[in-house]
């Protein structure tokens, strides 16, 4: 029964984070992109702070390792990913986003390489890492006569995205701080809508009184702050526990396909064939990059299964 639940609430996860990508390219039609994503935060983070102080004792910061912790959540995983990601998506469908996300993974792998010595890649993770560059290279698929054209420079924009998370969930490793969680990402949260505010402010961001009204708008918004973090990160801090850092990471190659999906359903978005090439030499990548601890964690499923 076990099983059940967590397959069930691992496809609510891929499900709320896939869709997400949907609801970004919506909201996008009203607000100035890294406003827009300061304020999904102030939402989110306000609702996991109180959850953090609900669920865990130490919940508040100290010390100068748990603030390090939370600065670079603030600043990569938060800040530098959503403005980047919510700057990218204008120009590029929501399935495509997701996709060059998905290589968050094996970018990560390629980080370890650099700052953990003792996380470094062998010859065939190396191979993975660089299938899984190629993958965004088709998806954006370059002019060479014109490099700088708008899809191009938004599937880039995503691709930061993704390489900052990546950054960022290396350098958290790396930080010898306790802080549970629940609270660090809380604490992210709100530091990072307020590192986007100060962004959004500074590019000049303007939004018209009349997106407050519309329903469109305030929908998205509050199926970003509320679904796709908010519940989205609950179902995530569950699963962690119970299924491992290896078998979560598929949530990046499940969402694509959600966002897909859900893309051509509300927004008419149409996965094309090289977008759709470009998928499968993300999840070839990671395979790859991760085939060690997938034949470890699946070997060690299966005996469980057995064994019921």
């Amino acid at each position: 029964m076990s099983r059940y639940r967590n397959l069930a609430r691992f496809l609510a996860l891929a499900t709320a984070w896939g869709s997400a990508f949907v609801a970004i390219s919506a909201g996008l039609e009203y607000f100035p992109p890294v406003l827009f994503a300061a304020l999904r935060y102030d939402v989110a983070g306000m609702l996991m702070l109180a959850y953090a102080a609900y669920a865990v004792d130490d919940w508040l910061p100290r010390g100068r390792g748990e603030w390090s912790l939370v600065a670079v959540g603030a600043v990569l995983l938060i800040g530098a990913y959503h403005a980047l990601l919510f700057v990218g998506q204008q120009h590029t469908t929501a399935a495509a986003a997701a996709i060059v996300v998905s290589l968050s993974p094996v970018l990560t792998a390629g980080f370890a390489r650099l700052l953990v010595p003792s996380d470094a890649l062998s010859p065939v993770g190396i191979v993975g890492l660089l299938i899984g560059l190629l993958g965004v290279g088709v998806i954006a698929r370059p002019d060479p006569s014109n490099l700088l054209t708008a899809d191009v420079v938004a599937t880039l924009l995503v691709f930061g995205a993704a390489a900052a998370f990546a950054l960022g969930s290396v350098l958290t490793r790396r930080i010898d701080a306790t802080l549970p969680i629940e609270a660090m990402e809380a604490w992210s949260m709100i530091g990072g809508a307020l590192l986007m505010h100060v962004i959004s402010l500074a590019l000049g961001e303007p939004i018209e009184p009349s997106t407050w009204t519309h329903p469109e708008a305030i929908g998205a918004l509050a199926y970003l702050s509320l679904v796709a973090s908010a519940v989205g990160f609950l179902l995530y801090f569950d699963l962690l526990e119970r299924l491992g850092a290896v078998e979560i990471n598929m949530v990046s190659y499940v969402a694509p396909i959600v966002a897909a999906l859900v893309g051509w359903l509300y927004l008419s978005e149409v996965v094309d064939a090289p977008t759709a090439l470009g998928f499968g030499l993300i999840a070839v990548g990671f395979v790859l990059v991760k085939r060690r601890a997938l034949r470890e964690e699946f070997g060690h499923a299966l005996g469980r299964t057995s064994s019921e």
